[in-house]
């Protein structure tokens, strides 16, 4: 009998340590990110977003962006310049269902859509793949993983919460352009950079970031 209790307890360690090894494992996992960037205001945001996956290279294994063509206008006209093309990430043509994430098999992690235009949203709620970044995201919903649409439009219409809920019930998480102001920003980039945060959040990476009451 002690014998048999011994390799029961013995067997729960074993099964206690496989456990957490496993979930160890699996928050080591480097993500594999698409970044999908609209011809809404806000290109402050999706730069602001490359430059925090730059900065956590470590916890990344891919990034592939695309970028539709009025995206690479608004940038070059709110931020001054076109420096996206800087960046050391696999770029994709709008319409290039070459792309690996047009396929689930790719095994993408997370899609980021910023800032996410409300004719993008519209498409992606009705399940209309007509271009890459839509595909895209219908890929990533399919596939029950982690879409994060960066809206700003305001305000609102109908039409607009609708699309939203349905992308919520979808799986996708809508999370608006909508600053902080507790962490006391002083620049637009500090302002913008508490969007970027929380979407740094929502995508499971970890950060150095303002945290409230900490």
């Amino acid at each position: 009998m002690f014998f048999i209790g011994r390799c029961r307890v013995g067997n729960l360690f074993s099964t206690l340590f496989l456990f957490t090894f496993c979930i160890f494992t699996a928050e080591m996992k480097k993500k594999k990110i698409i970044v999908a960037i609209t011809g809404a205001s806000g290109a402050i945001y999706a730069k602001l977003l490359l430059d925090n996956l730059k900065a956590l290279s470590a916890q990344i294994e891919r990034v592939g962006v695309v970028m539709s063509d009025n995206a690479r206008e608004v940038w070059r006209f709110e931020l001054g310049h076109s420096d996206y093309e800087q960046y050391p990430f696999d770029f994709y043509s709008k319409m290039d269902f070459h792309a690996p994430f047009a396929s689930g098999s790719a095994k993408y992690d997370t899609m980021i859509i910023i800032p996410c235009s409300m004719g993008t949203l519209g498409r992606i709620a009705q399940g209309i793949s007509n271009d890459l970044i839509s595909r895209g995201a219908d890929v990533i919903l399919k596939e029950r993983r982690k879409l994060i649409a960066v809206v700003r439009d305001t305000p609102f219409s109908l039409i607009h919460l609708n699309n939203m809920k349905t992308v919520t019930e979808a799986g996708g998480i809508i999370c608006p352009a909508n600053p902080s102001f507790y962490s006391i920003p002083v620049t637009i980039e500090d302002v913008a950079q508490t969007v970027v945060s929380r979407v740094i959040d929502l995508a499971g990476l970890e950060q150095d970031s303002y945290r409230w009451s900490e």
